[in-house]
Formats: C-alpha cells, structure tokens, sequence
C-alpha cells in the first residue's frame, strides 16, 4: 500500500529563526535582467522572512529568481521573464542569515538510522535490483491516478517498438498519463507506426526494411501537416492505435519540442527554444510524478524545471516524485546529480521497462 512521505518543516521558533532578519530585495530597473547579488533557487523547499513571518515559495524551479508580489506571495521567474519594478530578493546564503533559508530534509524522517560507510554499489547501474523500484513504482502509479498528475517525459524509443507502443498505449487508455512531453521524432515514428507500421521504415515488430520505407516519416509529416494538425491527421486517415492516438482520443495534453535536426516538423511542434521551455514548464507545474524515458535532453532539461515538493490546495506540502529510465547509465546519474530527494534512477531498455509497468499493473 502507497504510504505518502510526510513533509515536516522547519521549527521557526529556534533562535536562528525568530533572530533572523528579514529577506533584503531590489526591484528590477532592466526587464528581463535580475539585480546584483539575487539570490537564485534549487529544486528544494525554500523559506524566505517577509515582514518577520516565513513564507514558503509555493511553485519553485532551479536557477530561477524569487520575486514579492504586489498580493505578498512569492513567485519563482526565469530571469530572463523579469519584468521592471519586480522585487526580486536578494541573498547567497541560505541558512537564515539574510532571512533565506533552504530546507533540504522536510521529507526525510528523523527516525532513519544512519547508512553504513562502507557499501557495494552506491551508484545506480545495470547490476542494480530494480524488483523494489518497480514494485512502489506500481504502487506510486496506482495512488497518483487517483490523487495526482502524472507526466510522462519520452524520447522516440517506444514508437520503433510493437509492443512498446502497445503498452504506452494501454497506459494512457488505462488513465496512467496525465500529460506528455517529447520531441518531433516520438510523435513522427509513432503516427507512422500506426499508418505503416513501420518506423525509420523499418517494420515495427520484425524489423524488416521495407521497399521504399525511407519515406515513410516523411510522408506521414507531410500528411500532418496537410491535416493541419495532428487529431485533424488522425481523422483524416482513420488512425486507431497508437501513443498519439491514445493522447488525442483521452483528450492527454501534450507538449512537442523540437530541434534543430527534426524532419518537418509536425505542426504542433514549437521550434522557439524558450517558447518551448514555458509550454514544458507549464506542465511541469501541474505534475506530481514525472517519468523521463530514453531522453537526455528532455530528461535534463525536464529536472531543471522540477521542484522537489508540491504544494496543494489545502496547504500541504508532498514530494513531487522524479523517475528517469535509459540504458546509459551516464544520463541517469546525471540527473541524481541534481541531488533530488525524490530522484529514482532505473537503467534498462525503456522498451522493457514499460512492458514491465503495464504488465505489472495488469493493464495488457
């Protein structure tokens, strides 16, 4: 049974505390330029004194400023979004000192015995267990489709894939996706999975080439783009299967980046880098579990924009749950080198690993 950490937060009547003086800020002269000595936030809870009472950043991201509202709430902004007269605060220390303070243990309990100083396999590799990650992976999937959001991060591994596409299917049909984010490639090979079966050409469960197949993606995105969009696609041609047919039929937002190498693009894919970094943000900010597969950019770039903790409608704070999954050991511990509390790495195909999920949830 899924039990949910409970966050406990600072004891604001210790001395460091109640002596500490309040957050200084600076209002910003040059938009989009924060003022000398701002302080910048991590992906952890942060308390700032306003006024003499600490206030907690509800929604925060990493390398982003902390602005006073004209309503006294604090809002975390990309620097680059900084708009003149903000009050950005400012500070480099994060002990209380200059009224910031960084809470890295709200979710750790204080009854945990200290680890042993000497173990095997500190590091997360091919030799790992998993069988437990998988087991509260289940767990976590089966409470969060009831009680949260959860956002699913993926590179185009699972459309070259029959079966892979057949269990993320089964995963957003199932209601275990509550958005996605992907680039152009994800959602080129599985619209062309579902018109030709076939991705890069290749026939997705024998993986034969196929005569002329080369153009396959190339047809689909010029399709698409005929369409207009891609549910206008999926009508036009009657396509029934598939990770983006699952999306559009169950009404899953999802947010398509692109890149410089991309092919088209499909329509929905945002070329504009930053334009892009806002749509993935605004998903980010509704997600109470994040799952990256097969995808270092995203995967990074998603663990920047994800704090470690949620804070709901009642007050309440709970951790925001951040898995990633790649056969590359490198790219999965680099996001543990973020140093998220609720950060779990699994190296394995991704192919594998949703099978696993999808049987383990008894949905294929």
């Amino acid at each position: 049974m899924f039990q949910m950490p409970e966050y406990r937060e600072p004891d604001f009547t210790q001395p460091k505390f109640t002596d500490a003086p309040d957050a200084k800020w600076e209002a910003v002269s040059t938009a989009g330029v924060a003022p000398e000595n701002y302080h910048s936030t991590s992906m952890y809870p942060e308390y700032f004194k306003i006024n003499g009472k600490w206030l907690l950043a509800k929604e925060s991201r990493m390398d982003s400023s902390v602005v006073i509202g004209d309503d006294g709430e604090l809002k975390v902004v990309e620097n680059r979004n900084l708009k003149v007269g903000d009050k950005v605060i400012l500070g480099r220390t994060e002990n209380g000192e200059e009224g910031i303070y960084l809470h890295s243990t709200g979710f750790e309990s204080p009854d945990e015995p200290e680890s042993d100083q000497f173990v095997f396999r500190q590091g997360r590799s091919r030799e790992t267990s998993y069988a437990r990650d998988y087991d509260r992976l289940f767990e976590l999937l089966r409470y969060e489709r009831e009680h949260g959001n959860i956002l699913w991060v993926m590179g185009p591994a699972f459309s070259f894939d029959a079966d892979a596409r057949r269990a993320m299917q089964a995963m957003v049909d199932n209601g275990y996706v509550d958005g996605l984010m992907a680039g152009n490639a994800l959602a080129t090979h599985d619209l062309e999975g579902a018109m030709f079966h076939t991705a890069l050409g290749q026939d997705i469960y024998t993986q034969r080439s196929q005569p002329n197949g080369h153009y396959n993606h190339l047809d689909v995105i010029n399709r698409v783009r005929k369409s207009g969009s891609i549910p206008q696609f999926i009508e036009d041609y009657k396509i029934d299967n598939g990770i983006m047919y699952g999306c559009v039929k169950n009404n899953v937002p999802f947010v398509l980046t692109g890149s410089i190498r991309d092919d088209g693009p499909l329509p929905e894919v945002i070329g504009d880098a930053y334009e892009g970094q806002t749509a993935m943000r605004n998903m980010v900010k509704k997600a109470t579990t994040v799952v990256c597969l097969a995808t270092m950019l995203h995967t990074i770039a998603t663990g920047n924009m994800t704090p470690s903790y949620r804070v709901l409608e009642d007050g309440s704070v709970r951790p925001v749950f951040l898995y990633t999954v790649d056969a590359d050991e490198f790219v999965v511990n680099k996001l543990l080198d973020r140093g998220s509390l609720a950060a779990t790495t699994i190296v394995t195909n991704v192919q594998d690993f949703i099978m696993i999920v999808a049987k383990g949830l008894n949905i294929l």
